[in-house]
């Protein structure tokens, strides 16, 4: 794009057809806010210092969604229409910029591709203002594009304002414009709010620049798709799953296989490797980055976490901000909560969960275990029902469990502690001390054994049952 051209995107509204208390453009659709995917869409045609979100209700938190963008803010403090959001602005978008494109925070599925073709419309033909156009079947609630009889725009009639015969007019405004900026901002300078809202609409320099003979140019997309806005939480859902199939589809063609897309839910930044296997419905959240030739299996939720290649994640697993190294098995059932890393080729098996924990390549953690706060080495046999206690009421602590040791099964492990190389530790141990390295640690009670008390104990039983009830 050129140097001298601008984006304004508008985010100021509450959006009160949501009926929620977060702006609009905070909702989340394909697994990041409205407001984010669309900058993240003007990205793709400026550089940051040419976009400027205007902003209004609940502005801090617009401002904080979007402070990896870089992008510049203009404060709408009183909303009084799409065309007053822009003429706020006028000081900071006219300044250098003879171009400007409008964009809106609410309307996330609109591809830069095509933004691109309507900016290079506008430069080809010279025109005012360039309006993105489309056609659909049912247009209620969409302002009509009005064309005299040489097929020339001439105006744009909101839904409420029009006459029957402009109501059965099937293309609609999508509401993003190109505009040269000088004739945009004389336009908006003599712009007066004589409609039932009394707000100040950009439709309506649309249609003061044609009166004044300035030449007005539409560019039409097919997919219509790309325009939908979102007033509601049902048309939210109808966008998110928009987004989803989407991003589905990318990776389908860069080569992941995605069993049941239809079911599957992968957030916009996530980062899929090629040969991979996403079986239905899994889910990939947040900033996920999974690498090639793993298989996700069926139900099994990745957030924010990072999977090297060829790691199997089995079914109903959870991994949540951790990192897992080449060739590592997790699941089924296994629950990694936060911070955790997985060396290469380990083993997390079924209903073991993990926090702050990192498992030393190829040691085994099979079964029913909780590892809390724990360093442990490559080699390592984690038996089944082992425990960190790394809480005692006021603080956590660390367990260390070195190389090739031997943890065996339903072994209480009362941090602090320290298992050394090569240690072993008996089965329905309750350790409080060190073991040194090759060790064997016991912390048991002693076995007793009676013998004949069981035939006792029946008997009693039975000499209780043929006694007769004492009267009362």
């Amino acid at each position: 794009m050129e140097k001298d051209f601008a984006i304004a995107i508008l985010a100021a509204g509450m959006g009160i057809r949501m009926k929620s208390r977060r702006a609009k453009v905070l909702h989340q659709a394909g697994g990041r806010t409205l407001i984010e995917s669309v900058a993240a869409t003007a990205a793709e045609l400026a550089p940051a210092k040419q976009i400027h979100v205007v902003v209004g209700h609940q502005a801090d938190e617009v401002r904080q969604a979007l402070s990896g963008f870089g992008v510049g803010f203009i404060t709408q403090r009183e909303q009084r229409g799409t065309g007053h959001a822009v003429l706020v602005g006028r000081e900071v978008l006219e300044k250098g910029a003879r171009r400007l494109l409008i964009l809106y925070g609410d309307t996330p599925l609109v591809e830069a591709e095509s933004l691109a073709a309507l900016v290079a419309q506008q430069v080809r033909s010279g025109a005012a203002a360039t309006v993105l156009t489309t056609r659909i079947d049912n247009p209620d609630g969409y302002g009509r594009i009005v064309r005299d009889g040489a097929g020339e725009l001439r105006a744009i009639v909101e839904h409420k304002d029009a006459t029957p015969e402009q109501l059965a007019i099937t293309e609609i405004n999508s509401g993003i414009y190109c505009f040269q900026t000088a004739p945009l901002f004389e336009a908006l300078a003599g712009l007066r709010p004589e409609n039932r809202a009394g707000e100040y609409y950009l439709t309506d320099v649309i249609a003061g620049l044609a009166a004044r003979g300035l030449p007005v140019d539409t560019f039409l997309i097919q997919d219509a798709s790309q325009v939908l806005g979102i007033n509601t939480r049902v048309e939210l859902a109808q966008v998110d799953a928009l987004l989803r199939a989407r991003k589905a589809r990318d990776l389908m063609l860069s080569g992941v296989t995605i069993e049941r897309p239809e079911t599957v839910t992968v957030d916009a930044g996530v980062e899929v490797g090629t040969d991979t296997v996403l079986e239905a419905f899994v889910q990939l959240r947040g900033r996920t980055r999974i690498g090639s030739g793993c298989r996700i299996r069926s139900h099994s939720i990745v957030s924010d976490s990072t999977l090297d290649e060829e790691v199997t994640v089995e079914p109903f697993s959870w991994i949540n901000e951790s990192v897992v190294e080449r060739g590592a098995r997790i699941g089924p059932y296994a629950r990694l909560r936060t911070a955790n890393h997985i060396e290469a080729g380990a083993q997390i098996g079924n209903f073991v969960e993990l926090k702050k924990t990192r498992l030393g390549a190829r040691s085994k953690a099979m079964h029913l275990a909780y590892l809390g706060d724990a360093t442990i080495g490559s080699q390592v046999n984690i038996g089944a029902g082992t425990i960190t206690c790394n809480y005692d009421g006021a603080g956590k602590h660390p367990t260390r469990i070195e190389d090739g040791a031997f943890v065996g099964s339903n072994s209480t492990l009362v941090a602090p502690l320290r298992i050394g190389e090569g240690a072993y530790l008996a089965a329905g141990s309750v350790l409080t001390e060190d073991v040194p390295p090759g060790s064997l640690g016991i912390a048991r009670g002693r076995q007793s054994n009676k013998p004949g008390w069981a035939a006792r104990r029946n008997k009693r039983a039975a000499e209780e049952k043929t006694k007769e009830p004492v009267a009362r």
